[in-house]
């Protein structure tokens, strides 16, 4: 099932498409999709509710959509996870992944306007796979006991500042990580019965050119052996988000001059079967 949540930011409710292709209100069942609810019961029910075909009809038309995730008690990251970005990076293939962290406040929605922050100069696209976490995970044993630890996937874009990341980021990254707006995310969350995230497209454009052109099977950690290994870090929570990471393409990988983004340059990224997104870069 495709879960999304509509209305302006700060006051969006629950909603989910029903069979039919209609979007109904499921705001009756369920006060979010958060770290409440982000679970096997509750989806269960919401499954349920909306199959029964008794639930308000929405008018998408106009209407924003927002994060599908409400709230995410943290969103980690994996770095340098597929073999063309580690080598447009000139970065050696990481031998375990790696990780780092961004600032849940900065989760918006897939249509937003992203605020390029002042004194850019290198603010980076990153078309990525999200993982939704539904269920506490802490020390799995293995890969394969992470499908039961998965709410479902959604479309990221961890958006990145290379000068604050890289530069004066003091060894580690979140200053070109977390600025505002840096992580739209949706537009919906899909349940695992409805996507197989072993060998989705994967893409992203600016101004209606192909930048970053990938599929999910070149990932070098799978979305399960993710999940396994930062459960061995720390703990995981109903709706935490993980970006899985980003494929070649980014504009720091290219040669010069790098096309790095300005003041009214459109993004457009979409997973197949995920759905698309797309963004206005403003200065702020």
């Amino acid at each position: 099932m495709r879960l999304l949540r509509v209305g302006d930011a700060g006051a969006e409710r629950p909603a989910a498409f029903a069979a039919d292709g209609s979007v109904v209100d499921v705001s009756s069942v369920v006060p979010d999709y958060d770290h409440r609810t982000l679970n096997d019961d509750t989806l269960t029910t919401v499954v349920d509710a909306v199959t029964s075909g008794d639930l308000p009809v929405l008018d998408p038309t106009g209407v924003r959509i927002g994060s599908p995730v409400a709230r995410p008690g943290k969103v980690v990251c994996i770095g340098l996870n597929y073999r063309d970005h580690a080598a447009e990076t000139g970065a050696s293939i990481p031998t375990e992944p790696i990780v780092f962290m961004k600032d849940p406040s900065c989760v918006v929605g897939p249509h937003d306007d992203v605020p390029i922050p002042r004194g850019s100069t290198r603010t980076d696209y990153e078309v990525e796979l999200a993982v939704v976490v539904g269920r506490t995970a802490r020390y799995l044993d293995s890969p394969e006991q992470s499908a039961a630890h998965i709410a479902g996937y959604a479309l990221s874009h961890d958006v990145s500042e290379r000068e604050f990341q890289l530069e004066r980021g003091g060894g580690q990254w979140d200053k070109g990580k977390s600025c505002e707006g840096f992580n739209p995310l949706g537009p919906w969350l899909v349940t695992p019965d409805e996507f197989d995230p072993s060998n989705a497209p994967i893409r992203l454009q600016v101004n209606g050119s192909d930048r970053q052109v990938s599929s999910t099977d070149q990932l070098i950690f799978d979305v399960h052996q993710v999940v396994w290994h930062l459960s061995q870090f720390m703990v995981l929570h109903p709706g935490d988000v993980i970006n899985t990471g980003t494929p070649g393409g980014v504009a720091m990988g290219h040669a010069d001059p790098k096309p790095y983004l300005r003041d009214g340059d459109l993004v457009e990224a979409e997973i197949t079967g995920l759905g698309r997104m797309r963004q206005v870069f403003r200065q702020a």
